[in-house]
């Protein structure tokens, strides 16, 4: 099935969007850090967007595009199948990090490579506003770490301190642009 990839506008970002959008995922290991070694622990439950979360998503959303970050949506029979955002915020010792702050596939259009065309549009969108890395405050799951890690990402030499705060279980990574 073909898949469309495109800029998404200001105006789509709208409840209709994720219409159908399925971000469920059934977590059953998870990495943590501990005493400096990463370790895989047995950590089950089940991840899930309440509509709360889409109205904050869509919030988040509004927000990367009037600040000049970017928004690409993967569709499939004209349904978004999957997205993925940059901010224009640079962070970092020497201002060298972009953060990707969402990568999701629907559940249904998971396993098609989606991810990683999204992952790479997104790598491209970061280095044109001038990021030498990507940063990632990626979800500990198991199946999660091992895709960003297929595709080069690596342990973030910088952590942001202020997504470790708000997400103390994700993985900070990077991806050298």
């Amino acid at each position: 099935m073909d898949i469309l990839y495109r800029p998404l506008a200001l105006e789509e970002i709208t409840p209709a969007l994720f219409a159908g959008f399925e971000r469920r995922q059934e977590v059953t290991r998870c990495w943590r850090k501990e005493n400096g070694a990463w370790l895989l622990k047995d950590i089950a439950f089940v991840d899930d967007w309440s509509p709360q979360d889409y109205d904050t998503l869509l919030e988040h959303l509004r927000h990367t595009l009037q600040t000049g970050g970017a928004l690409i949506g993967a569709f499939q029979v004209e349904r978004l199948a999957g997205f993925a955002s940059v901010e224009n915020e640079f962070f970092g010792s020497q201002k060298q990090y972009l953060l990707l702050s969402s990568l999701h596939v629907s559940l249904p259009s998971r396993h098609q490579g989606i991810g990683r065309k999204l992952l790479g549009l997104a790598a491209e969108a970061a280095r044109k506003l001038g990021a030498q890395k990507l940063y990632i405050s990626a979800h500990s799951a198991e199946e999660t770490q091992a895709f960003y890690h297929a595709l080069g990402c690596v342990e973030a030499l910088e952590y942001n301190a202020a997504l470790v705060e708000a997400e103390p279980c994700d993985c900070q990574m990077e991806l050298v642009l």
